[in-house]
């Protein structure tokens, strides 16, 4: 199974977009990237399949253009990029397979000292499997769920975070790719499998959650 952590290794930059080809100019992620080695791009599980001098090619495909932010890249956007994690590489962040589950916005940004809190819409596909302390995947990054609204979530953005990821250059109103966490996926599906014997589906919540045995 290909995996990413969410642990962003650089910035990188859109260098062209030609039909299903995108071209990325890069540094750090060049290191050991070859042929056919996945590099997950705004958080998007993509193939390399070519290179060229500072920067690599892959192809997306019509329907990925559709579902994610890809669509909307120009040459000279910043994009996350990270290399598909290793069997022997150190687990720094949370579970990300690339296959994003949604696409949310930015709704507003708050400046707490150091810190800042995000506001992001998220549609349901995305906002169900979600939990409070929870991670989640925004444009590649693992983060924390700081907090839960109907169709939205917050979370607080460290220093080292702003600094290192294209979230920098995110303003309110423009989209982001979510990915919810892999395991909360899992859960949600045993959960809704076991109460789909019951009259009514209990909704998924921090409490249910405990009451089944996956928080204390």
């Amino acid at each position: 199974m290909i995996m990413f952590t969410g642990i962003i290794e650089e910035i990188g930059a859109v260098a062209r977009r030609s039909g299903a080809e995108l071209a990325i100019l890069a540094d750090k992620v060049l290191g050991d990237l070859k042929e056919g080695d996945s590099v997950a791009v705004d958080g998007v599980c993509l193939t390399a399949v070519a290179f060229f001098p500072k920067g690599f090619v892959v192809q997306v495909s019509p329907e990925t253009y559709a579902r994610t932010t890809l669509g909307r890249l120009k040459p000279g956007h910043a994009v996350n990029l990270e290399r598909a994690m290793r069997a022997d590489g150190r687990f720094g962040g949370h579970f990300v397979l690339g296959h994003v589950d949604g696409v949310g916005r930015v709704v507003s940004v708050r400046d707490q000292g150091e810190f800042s809190l995000w506001q992001f819409n998220a549609p349901d596909e995305v906002s169900r499997y979600l939990a409070p302390k929870g991670s989640i995947a925004i444009d590649g990054v693992s983060l924390t769920v700081a907090g839960l609204g109907d169709d939205s979530i917050a979370v607080e953005i460290i220093p080292h975070t702003w600094a290192e990821t294209s979230l920098n250059e995110r303003r309110p109103g423009d989209p982001v790719n979510l990915e919810a966490d892999l395991i909360g996926k899992h859960v949600a599906r045993l959960l809704e499998g076991s109460a789909a014997t019951q009259p009514q589906k209990q909704p998924i919540s921090e409490e249910l959650l405990r009451q089944s045995g996956f928080m204390e």
